[in-house]
């Protein structure tokens, strides 16, 4: 019977190098991300002081005009600002027939040098990022996304070990991942609350991500909300300086599968302002995205054939943000 309920998973033993604790560890990963897709992750080495730096930036990005933030508006990158209701999930397959989405965006990418060869070619989402004109911010964002980066390069360890492979297995294809760091701004959603039924705005629209994995910033402003295996949507809980992760699209390419990757949604009923910093992580670009060995077999055939991040990322965005897409523009229009 899947679980009820999030796990949480203290990563300190594995951090120190504890004896055993990379396979314990590792068995409750399994289980988290197969029975709900979902878990917390404590003692995890994020400084308090830098989660709290990052969310101050978010909220002094957001504060500026509208005007002064469409200067960075969202490029073929999928880096810059993605304005208020900017994107509509039109490949959900949790709801139909939703409005676009009550929130804005800034989005930040790995910091690419002006001439390495991916930016000279115009390699999509290779290219620069663009940093608003606020003192300090980019130097703290790049420093954030330094810190998570390598807390994801000792994750994938786990889970490795959680599909039972070589805990170095996805050492090579994390040396450089893919990631999008999301500063997010969710309004205060105004009008009586609505049945599940009846909705059809949300801060976040019920969707699955795309990531091979997702940290979510500990965050006192709750609204995060996750579909359980029995059909019934639980309230994510704001537990003390911990961080949400789950997997999505590209975790299920390369298990088969076998972890799941769980709708989820966000409604700020919090009556104030609310501002979320989810990280997705995936591969490197360059690296093929296939099930593993341990997933596969004679009675196991793969469900998904073998793609490559920009690949499906071109698809993904050019059907769900409309600020990329003229088309799908109009006909939101």
């Amino acid at each position: 019977m899947a679980t009820e309920t999030i796990p949480v998973i203290d990563l300190g033993p594995y951090l120190a190098s504890e004896p055993g604790a990379m396979d314990r560890t590792a068995k409750e990963l399994r289980f988290a991300l197969t029975e709900i897709g979902f878990y917390f992750i404590v003692n995890h080495g994020i400084a308090r002081e830098k989660i709290a730096a990052m969310f101050a930036e978010a909220k002094r990005f957001h504060a500026q005009p509208v005007e002064k933030k469409l200067e960075l508006k969202l490029d073929q990158h999928n880096t810059g600002y993605l304005p208020m209701r900017g994107n509509t999930l039109r490949t959900s397959t949790v709801q139909a027939g939703t409005k676009a989405n009550l929130n804005e965006a800034f989005f930040v990418k790995r910091e690419m040098a002006p001439d390495h060869p991916d930016v000279l070619s115009g390699r999509r989402f290779r290219g620069q990022n663009r940093w608003p004109d606020l003192s300090g911010f980019r130097d703290t964002v790049v420093d954030y996304c330094n810190e998570m980066e390598r807390l994801v390069q000792k994750m994938v360890r786990l889970y490795a070990r959680a599909l039972d492979l070589p805990a170095n297995y996805f050492d090579t294809a994390f040396s450089e991942p893919m990631f999008s760091m999301r500063m997010t701004h969710y309004p205060p959603q105004d009008g009586p609350p609505l049945d599940d039924k009846d909705r059809d705005e949300f801060g976040l629209a019920p969707h699955t991500d795309t990531s091979f994995l997702t940290l979510l910033a500990p965050n006192k402003v709750q609204g995060l909300s996750i579909r359980t295996q029995s059909g019934n949507w639980i309230d994510a809980p704001a537990i003390d300086n911990a961080y949400v992760v789950n997997g999505g699209q590209m975790l299920q390419r390369y298990t088969n599968d076998l972890f799941l990757a769980t709708p989820h949604r966000a409604i700020n009923k919090s009556g104030g302002e609310r501002y979320a910093l989810p990280f997705f992580c995936d591969s490197g670009i360059d690296w093929p995205i296939a099930a593993v060995p341990t997933t596969v077999g004679p009675d196991k055939p793969p469900k998904y054939p073998i793609t490559w991040y920009s690949d499906y990322m071109t698809w993904y965005l050019k059907r769900n943000y409309d600020v990329l897409n003229t088309n799908a523009q109009q006909a939101a229009e």
